[in-house]
């Protein structure tokens, strides 16, 4: 049994990332646990549970929602929250919360069905891109140059068992200068930007591409504030497009982000994790005022 006080980082797989947490709570000598989602339950009698803070670290966005949702019902502070998590972890709901705020993002649809996915498609133009709802890594994202293409991938999709499957996210593709740009923002800080260069249209540091650092102009900042602001996420790591014209354009928020590839790139500019670690200790009131 843990003291009352103590911090729970709750993550089913301890990669890089988290390890620079624990560090950074280390060395800070904060008591803190590490909680395995993949053996958490939670009463409906609403027991108390011994953290008063969570940092939520769980890659996988039905069990970190779940997670949030649980340790906020007994009152325990979970970063990011339960809501951002919701909305960060569904690209629909991300989309719909950026265009609440007026941010700028490529052309966007949901159909509910493949069949009027093909519609979608054709209404925003070849070529597209499809992706899940829900995914991160740039797994099952999908370039569609053409009609033919996108009935083949339409078709796969029907054929998928779950209903969730049959819903597609429709994108119009963004012809970027082969690199993209991740930007960090805790409590509503900018911390810094990187590119993330690839060979491949998919600039996914998972997927190999190297990273450098951007330098964060007073638009950008502005852009990505706005992001984690509407998003509801204290953590968060918001990956921006330039369009032909040089625009940004907002692509995604993500809630467990990352960073690894960003630290790499800036250095000894900044700490993320310790970062992190103080904003969830310290900051999180002040940025949900």
């Amino acid at each position: 049994m843990t003291s009352p006080g103590t911090l729970a980082v709750v993550a089913s797989r301890i990669r890089t990332d988290e390890k620079r947490i624990f560090d950074a709570l280390d060395r800070r000598a904060v008591s803190y646990v590490h909680v395995d989602s993949r053996t958490m339950w939670s009463s409906a009698d609403i027991a108390p549970l011994p953290w008063d803070r969570a940092l939520n670290r769980e890659i996988g966005h039905v069990r970190a929602a779940y997670a949030a949702h649980s340790l906020e019902a007994v009152g325990t502070l979970v970063v990011n929250s339960a809501r951002a998590t919701e909305v960060c972890g569904d690209k629909w709901r991300t989309s719909m919360a950026l265009r609440s705020a007026g941010l700028p993002a490529p052309r966007t649809a949901l159909a509910l069905t493949p069949t009027a996915a093909l519609t979608a498609i054709e209404e925003i133009g070849y070529p597209a891109v499809l992706k899940p709802l829900v995914g991160s890594w740039g797994r099952l994202v999908t370039f569609v140059p053409d009609r033919q293409v996108a009935e083949t991938v339409l078709e796969y999709i029907a054929a998928l068992p779950s209903p969730h499957s049959h819903v597609v996210y429709v994108q119009e593709f963004v012809d970027k200068p082969g690199r993209d740009i991740r930007a960090l923002v805790i409590g509503g800080e900018v911390l810094g930007a990187v590119y993330r260069r690839s060979e491949e249209w998919r600039t996914n540091v998972a997927r190999g591409a190297v990273t450098e650092r951007c330098e964060v102009t007073d638009d950008m900042a502005k852009l990505v504030y706005g992001a984690a602001r509407a998003t509801e996420a204290d953590i968060a790591g918001v990956d921006l497009v330039e369009d032909e014209d040089g625009r940004l354009l907002i692509l995604e928020v993500n809630d467990t982000v990352e960073f690894s590839g960003f630290q790499h790139a800036m250095g000894d500019r900044v700490d993320v994790a310790g970062r992190i670690v103080d904003h969830v200790l310290t900051g999180v009131h002040k940025w949900r005022e």
